[in-house]
C-alpha cells in the first residue's frame, strides 16, 4: 500500500504524513501500546498498572491498620467495629472472646509483614526494570545510556530558576531584532573566494539515503513529526521518494518548516542553576538532508 501513496506524494511533508499513518496502522495491527499526547511526545513517566495495584494494597493495609489500632485503643465506634469484624471474617475469631488483643496485635503484625513484602515486591520489579532498560537502551543508543549512568544525581534542595528571568534573556538573543555591521572585511573575502572553483552539483540518491538511515539510531528522540527513524529503515519502499524530494528541496534551496523546526530544553549549568548560561538542543528531523 506504500507504494501506491507515495506516487501521490507530491512533497516532503506528504511523505512524512504517509509514513507516520503506515507506522500507525503497523502498531495498531501488532497491538503495540500508542501514546496520546501527541504525536511530538517523550517517554511515557506514567506508573506501570503492576505498581499501581500493589500501591493500592498497602495503602488498603495501613488504612486497615489505623482501624484496628483505634479499636484496641477503646474506640468502639460502629465503623471502627464493621471493620474489625470484616478484617475476622472467615476466622473463628469473636470480639467478644477474652483474647481479642492478642488476636488484634497478631493480625496487625501480619499487615505490617505484607506491606513490608510488597514493598519489597516493588524495589525489585523496579530494579529489573531499570536493567531491563538499560540493556535496551544499550542496544539502540549506547552514547545515551552512557550519559544517563554518568548523569549525577539531582537533590533538588537548590533554588529554582526563576521562569521570567529565563524567558527575557533567552528573548533578547532570539526575539530582538539585531543591526549587524559587517564591515569591509566582507569584500574582502568575497574578492579572494572569487576565483574558487564552485563544487560539482550534489545528486542524492536512493543508497545515499539508505545509508544515512542505516546511520542514524532506531529510537532517537523525533522531532515534531513524531516518526522515528526505525520506520525509515523498515519502509525501504520510501528510500526513492526521499531522494528525489530531497533532490528538489536541494534544488530549490528551500525545506518545509516541519524539518528545521525544533524542541529547544534548557538546561542550567551550575550546583545552584541561577547563572544564565544554559545549553539548548534542538531535535531537528532533517538529518537526511
Amino acid at each position: 500500500m506504500l507504494v501506491t501513496y507515495l506516487k501521490a506524494s507530491r512533497d516532503l511533508c506528504e511523505t512524512d504524513s504517509i509514513l507516520f499513518g503506515a507506522a500507525l496502522a503497523v502498531c495498531r495491527i501488532i497491538g503495540a501500546k500508542l501514546s496520546t499526547a501527541g504525536r511530538a511526545t517523550g517517554q511515557s513517566s506514567a506508573i506501570p498498572a503492576w505498581r499501581i495495584r500493589i500501591e493500592e494494597r498497602i495503602a488498603k493495609a495501613r488504612a486497615l491498620i489505623g482501624r484496628l489500632i483505634c479499636f484496641r485503643l477503646g474506640n468502639i465506634r460502629p465503623r471502627i467495629v464493621r471493620t474489625v469484624r470484616m478484617a475476622f471474617a472467615g476466622t473463628n475469631v469473636s470480639l467478644s472472646q477474652p483474647d481479642i488483643m492478642q488476636k488484634l496485635t497478631e493480625c496487625i503484625d501480619d499487615l505490617k509483614q505484607r506491606i513490608a513484602a510488597w514493598g519489597k515486591r516493588i524495589r525489585r520489579y523496579t530494579e529489573r526494570s531499570t536493567r531491563f532498560n538499560q540493556n535496551r537502551l544499550f542496544q539502540s543508543d549506547q552514547k545515551r545510556l552512557y550519559k544517563s549512568l554518568e548523569r549525577p544525581m539531582v537533590s533538588g534542595t537548590g533554588p529554582a530558576t526563576d521562569q521570567a528571568d529565563t524567558v527575557a534573556f533567552w528573548r533578547s538573543l532570539w526575539s530582538e531584532p539585531v543591526n549587524h555591521n559587517e564591515g569591509p572585511w566582507t569584500e574582502v573575502v568575497a574578492s579572494q573566494c572569487a576565483g574558487i572553483m564552485p563544487m560539482d552539483p550534489v545528486i542524492i540518491t536512493p543508497d545515499d539515503v539508505a545509508e544515512a538511515v542505516r546511520r542514524a539510531p532506531n529510537w532517537k528522540s523525533p522531532g515534531f513529526d513524531g516518526l522515528h527513524h526505525y520506520w525509515l529503515k523498515g519502509f525501504m519502499v520510501c528510500h526513492a521518494v526521499l531522494a528525489r524530494q530531497f533532490q528538489e528541496a536541494l534544488n530549490q534551496k528551500s525545506l518545509p518548516s516541519l524539518f528545521t523546526t525544533g524542541i529547544t530544553h534548557l538546561v542550567p549549568k551550575g550546583a545552584e542553576g541561577t547563572t544564565h548560561s544554559r545549553t539548548s538542543t534542538a531535535k531537528k528531523r532533517c538529518c537526511l538532508y
